[in-house]
């Protein structure tokens, strides 16, 4: 299997993970979940949104959830939000539509993970390719990016 950037830096960082392969003409959260296996409540998808500050956000949900703007925008302590462009996602993060991890983006950003991420053992994530996830604890996904756990859906 194909190492991505996000499994380099897990592995430098001695963050433990599984990583999992797939077809990467797939693209619908919920039918990759079944591939790999997995309750679709455990495979997260992110979200990069800018505030009305300008300032830019990261939001990792459940691939069958939607992220609640209001909810969002509380968590970030802006007054509002909104998903960013999709191409403005590669130059600001490095990532492509349907590859991009909390991982290994360009800079950090503020970043927030679903709270119900905490109810689950392991949560999947993209490895930063479409066609890749790594599975691992959300408490290390969550202290690697520094994120803060917060209600977004």
């Amino acid at each position: 299997m194909e190492r991505t950037n996000v499994m380099r830096i897990l592995t430098q960082q001695g963050v433990p993970f599984t990583p999992h392969d797939y077809d990467s003409s797939i693209t619908d959260g919920e039918t990759i979940a079944k591939l790999l296996g997995e309750d679709p409540a455990s495979v997260f998808k992110t979200l990069v949104t800018v505030g009305n500050n300008n300032e830019h956000f990261v939001f990792v949900i459940p691939v069958c959830a939607t992220l609640d703007l209001k909810k969002a925008a509380i968590a970030a302590g802006v007054k509002s939000i909104q998903m960013i462009k999709q191409k403005e996602l590669l130059p600001l993060t490095g990532y492509i539509h349907g590859g991009c991890s909390p991982v290994g983006m360009k800079k950090p950003f503020p970043t927030f993970i679903e709270e119900t991420a905490t109810l689950c053992e392991t949560i999947c994530c993209s490895a930063g390719k479409v066609g890749f996830q790594v599975q691992l604890a959300p408490d290390a996904l969550q202290q690697l990016v520094g994120a803060t756990y917060a209600d977004l859906i």
